[in-house]
């Protein structure tokens, strides 16, 4: 790992997976957005198709505020709705008063753009492909007052242990996990939400990825209550909508935490499927990160942007990796589908790399 000043370096901070698929690329397979497949389900629909009839009334965020506090067994003091975890990567960048910011990348860029939005220097701390991408504690520097890591990690699909990311805690130093992809891990091992020993901790999630509500916009901070205060004063009036706090106290009920944890292990069985299928191509340099946790693997390929322009021609859209910081144009990464999307992508592959030819395996 090295540590790098966040200065203007060529990588498009606001670039996301959902650029492969609009406009012209609204009609290709998407392999490039990280939202589960099939989402929302039907009776997610109907729960907020029902609560448009108080939409003349402005938005009660209690009941959804309790009842993500209970989900994570946790004081509501502790719990904060927002527009999705974008938003609360904005509060946090301009409601902390911090002096060194520091972002572990590669992961969602979205946290270092807003604190650079709010006038933030911005440290980088790069994890290494020769590493797996794996995190070492000691890397941060000791004098970060707020360091940001995902878990699982976007875009490297690496599952950093639990205590690793909590041995980054330091007093006088805020620690911003974000569990976007959390809930598609099995048993959401190796989390951090809902633990309050851990000093500084603030953790993201997301509801957007796995039940389908990218357009609707609804995620929340788990943190201590004067975080909360701090952030909940940087918020506007009525942030999150009445058919969003629907959703949000329906995807943590019970029902809705059974049907994420069978749709987690539905994933580790179709990603297993995708780097099994991906393997066909080492000959042709493509390499995965392995072990991949999230519903996405990363991959390297010699020519990717080529790779991807040809794959979009074969009706496939795939997320480049060269936005990433710590990541080149050698990089591609590819949302988890079902076993009939990968069979068809393996064709379009095989087509899209046949003017690389294969390399001989190294000795």
């Amino acid at each position: 790992m090295r540590t790098e000043d966040a200065g203007a370096d060529g990588h498009d901070l606001r670039h996301h997976g959902d650029a492969e698929v609009r406009g012209d690329g609204s009609a290709l397979v998407d392999l490039a957005v990280n939202v589960r497949a099939g989402t929302p389900p039907a009776w997610l629909r109907e729960v907020i198709a029902g609560s448009l009839d108080s939409l003349a009334a402005y938005p009660d965020g209690r009941a959804a505020r309790a009842a993500v506090a209970a989900r994570h067994r946790l004081p509501v003091e502790r719990v904060l709705l927002t527009a999705g975890a974008a938003e609360a990567f904005v509060l946090l960048a301009r409601a902390l008063k911090v002096r060194r910011p520091v972002v572990v990348h590669p992961q969602f860029t979205e946290p270092e753009a807003a604190l650079r939005d709010a006038g933030h220097t911005v440290d980088r701390v790069l994890l290494r492909e020769e590493d797996g991408f794996r995190l070492d504690p000691s890397a941060v520097p000791e004098d970060a007052d707020l360091v940001v890591i995902g878990n699982p990690t976007n875009p490297t699909s690496v599952l950093h242990p639990a205590e690793a990311v909590a041995g980054l805690a330091r007093p006088g130093r805020v620690l911003v996990v974000d569990e976007a992809f959390m809930d598609a891990v099995p048993g959401e091992r190796e989390a951090l939400a809902g633990r309050t020993d851990v000093p500084g901790l603030v953790v993201l999630r997301s509801l957007t990825k796995t039940w389908g509500l990218a357009g609707l916009r609804i995620g929340y901070v788990l943190a201590a209550p004067e975080v909360i205060a701090e952030l909940e004063r940087a918020q506007p009036l009525w942030p999150v909508s009445t058919p969003a706090l629907a959703a949000a106290r329906a995807c943590v009920s019970p029902r809705a935490l059974a049907e994420a944890e069978e749709a987690a292990r539905r994933v580790a069985v179709e990603r297993a499927h995708l780097v099994s299928a991906l393997s066909a191509f080492a000959g042709h340099g493509l390499r995965v990160v392995e072990p991949p946790e999230g519903p996405f693997v990363l991959v390297r390929v010699p020519e990717a942007t080529a790779v991807r322009h040809r794959l979009r021609a074969l009706g496939h859209a795939v997320r480049r990796g060269d936005t990433f910081p710590g990541l080149g144009a050698e990089w591609l990464r590819l949302a988890v589908r079902g076993p009939e999307v990968v069979t068809a992508f393996a064709t379009a592959l095989r087509s899209a790399l046949r003017p690389c030819p294969p390399t001989r395996p190294s000795r």
